[in-house]
């Protein structure tokens, strides 16, 4: 199994995918466009891997960070959840994020990640609150987090904007902060992604 790998990147696609070089071999990876974007073409890179092995296929899934590796494999592993699902929650939603919204019964912070209707975000909360129990991915913050982001985000839609624009503005927010400072932080990230 490869747990990691450490080397050049050659390339990376709009598919979701980076090519990394070790020792001559290169590995073709998926990650989030989040991680992809930290990447450097032709830099050294060092990547936490998930090596997803089938009977007719085998993948590698990269990640920057041991957490976002754990979290991913918490995914798989509960019932419904493929590899490709996996990677669109943790393309949506960072590990903080997601406990979060598990841990508020966030239901259209899931909806928001493509492929996820109101019954399977419903089914994953009651799935995942028994398994997002590792010390490192609890939230920081009360049992009350993530109130604040789910204003904000509902002041986001009402005001036009989709579910993609949403989430990139409101990744980096913690999840205690106040609502009229997140939300002008978030509207000035917005305007600027649009000028």
């Amino acid at each position: 199994m490869i747990a990691s790998l450490r080397g050049r990147v050659l390339d990376r696609s709009t598919e979701g995918a980076a090519i990394v070089e070790v020792a001559g071999v290169g590995y073709e990876v998926s990650m989030t466009s989040r991680s992809l974007g930290s990447l450097s073409t032709d830099s050294e890179t060092f990547l936490y891997i998930h090596h997803h092995i089938r009977e007719d296929n085998q993948q590698l899934f990269g990640f920057t960070t041991m957490l976002e590796r754990a979290t991913f494999r918490i995914l798989i592993a509960t019932h419904g959840v493929g590899p490709s699902l996996a990677l669109a929650i943790l393309e949506t939603h960072t590990p903080h994020a997601l406990v979060d919204a598990v841990a508020t019964s966030d239901v259209n912070a899931l909806t928001m990640v493509s492929g996820v209707g109101k019954k399977t975000a419903e089914r994953l909360l009651v799935e995942l609150r028994s398994r997002l129990s590792l010390p490192e991915i609890d939230s920081p913050v009360g049992e009350h987090s993530g109130g604040s982001i789910r204003e904000i985000r509902a002041a986001l839609e009402q005001l036009g904007y989709d579910p993609s624009e949403i989430v990139a503005a409101t990744s980096e927010l913690s999840a205690d902060v106040d609502v009229s400072d997140g939300l002008r932080r978030a509207l000035s990230y917005l305007g600027a992604q649009r000028a």
